[in-house]
């Protein structure tokens, strides 16, 4: 028999980068911009296993959301890739369940499982960009009726890479008797993270998450959110926290911010066409992405950008980040421009700090005061 779920092999506290995986995403200030190859995928996952990161997304989407006329890499591919070439660090990719019969995705969690030795987990998404899925005649549903097919499609997921033998009739789909094997050789199944942040996205994460992803945004924002979950009974493990943002850190604030300042620079020659664009094509019920319009924030990297405060010196990022740990955020989910030399960085100086401020407290230790 498999040995019980263990999601998180490494300590309590997470840390993980974002794989490069859309051409004017990826920013370096001595050469503007760089493509998001494979080649530049497979050194930032190399890296970031030796400086220490626990683990690393591949988002997914078939068309750039920002300029449909740039590349785009494709998540399970480069996820099958990178599982092959790593030994320690976790694998996710994102999925969207509309791209792939569950029955499908599920084989092919469970291949990208055994190459990595059970180090991968799958982050489902349930849709925002509606030219991805509505021009290739795959269909957008309504925002609701997406999680409805997301929640269906997880729970036939879910059951064949557990080993079930699945018979399922429904709307949306129709199994008989179907198994898949060989299930995980190292646990019960990989490990489920989702995002979504409307009512029917928490409802969504509650019940079939082990962590919800929340895209960064100020702490008094995010502490509602985990009291929202974490009070909520459930049956089986506790739900886990996770935090997207973008980080620039430096011996001292202002060092960071005049970084920061010259990474807007090279965006600015393209920011503000493509975002006027991709805001077109974007559900305008999809509350993940609206935590920009509410700021009136400038983004950068990943989703959230600099809102979670992951900006300033070593010793502030290290107390902003143990401070979310407080309320019970564990997982810490970054981009960094440039790539490889700022998670280096960031491994080398602010990882320790944040473990040693955390290492004798508990999480959610202060989202009392936030209730």
């Amino acid at each position: 028999m498999n040995a019980p779920l263990k999601p998180f092999q490494h300590s309590d506290i997470r840390f993980g980068v974002w794989s490069p995986y859309r051409g004017k995403w990826v920013i370096d200030p001595s050469r503007e911009r760089l493509v998001a190859s494979y080649d530049l995928a497979r050194d930032t996952t190399l890296s970031a296993e030796r400086a220490g990161f626990d683990t690393i997304l591949y988002a997914q989407h078939t068309i750039n959301p920002l300029d449909q006329a740039e590349e785009i890499q494709e998540a399970w591919t480069m996820a099958a890739a990178a599982a092959a070439i790593t030994s320690k660090i976790e694998i996710i990719a994102a999925i969207k369940p509309r791209l792939y019969h569950p029955a499908v995705l599920a084989k092919m969690a469970l291949g990208i499982e055994d190459i990595s030795h059970g180090r991968f987990a799958i982050n489902v998404v349930n849709a925002w960009f509606i030219p991805e899925l509505a021009r290739s005649g795959i269909g957008f549903p309504e925002h609701d009726e997406r999680y409805k097919y997301g929640a269906d499609w997880l729970s036939i997921v879910r059951r064949l890479m557990e080993g079930e033998t699945v018979t399922h009739k429904s709307a949306y789909f129709d199994l008989d008797a179907y198994a898949l094997r060989p299930t995980s050789r190292y646990r019960r199944r990989p490990v489920i993270y989702t995002g979504g942040e409307s009512a029917v996205g928490r409802d969504f994460a509650h019940d079939h998450a082990d962590l919800w992803l929340i895209n960064g945004r100020p702490l008094e924002d995010v502490a509602p959110s985990v009291i929202d979950l974490a009070s909520r009974p459930r049956a089986g493990a506790a739900l886990k926290f996770g935090l997207t943002g973008f980080s620039i850190t430096r011996e001292t604030e202002a060092e960071a911010q005049a970084a920061l300042v010259e990474l807007f620079r090279i965006q600015d020659s393209f920011y503000d066409t493509r975002q006027q664009e991709m805001r077109k094509n974007i559900d305008p019920r999809a509350e993940t992405l609206s935590y920009g319009r509410k700021y009136g924030a400038r983004m950068i990297g990943a989703n959230g950008g600099t809102l979670p405060g992951f900006v300033g010196s070593h010793d502030q990022v290290a107390e902003r980040l143990a401070a979310f740990w407080d309320i019970g955020v564990s997982t810490f989910l970054l981009s960094f421009f440039p790539l490889i030399e700022e998670q280096e960085n960031f491994a080398r100086e602010v990882i320790p700090r944040v473990k040693a401020l955390v290492r004798d407290r508990p999480p959610a230790t202060r989202l009392a005061t936030f209730a």
